[in-house]
């Protein structure tokens, strides 16, 4: 057993990185054509998302200036689009292209990406299925 001295650098493992800072998007809704079932892709249903972006805010919080920070307009029609224009089986998948697409977005560092199924036709199921996923860049 190895037991780490916390007092104490430790050179063999990196030290994790400062939070940065963060722009939320909540209750972003959305109707798309994912799912399973060959029926949701045919009739669609409401995608719920919540998301994460990890940006560094400083020289916008100093400037004022929009060119200085994400343009969150960006990011809501991307997912937007993507939502509405993907015909994915999977709700892992489509959170992952979108992570992947906001990821590419000038200034996000890292993302985190909550989608939800507020309506899963599963028989006798009256709740929510929600995929989280984040990824870094």
């Amino acid at each position: 057993m190895v037991c780490l001295d916390k007092s104490q650098p430790n050179l063999n493992f990196p030290r994790t990185p400062d939070p940065m800072d963060s722009i939320q998007i909540s209750n972003l809704r959305c109707y798309g054509y994912t799912g399973f079932l060959p029926e949701e892709q045919v009739l669609g249903q409401w995608f719920e998302v919540d998301l994460t972006l990890w940006v560094d805010l400083a020289a916008a919080g100093q400037s004022d200036r929009i060119e200085d920070t994400l343009d969150y307009r960006a990011a809501i029609a991307a997912v937007k689009h993507i939502i509405s224009t993907q015909k994915i089986a999977l709700v892992e998948r489509l959170a992952q292209v979108i992570a992947d697409a906001l990821l590419d977005l000038d200034r996000v560092e890292k993302v985190r990406v909550r989608l939800t199924k507020p309506a899963a036709p599963i028989p006798d199921f009256g709740g929510k299925i929600t995929v989280d996923i984040t990824r870094p860049q």
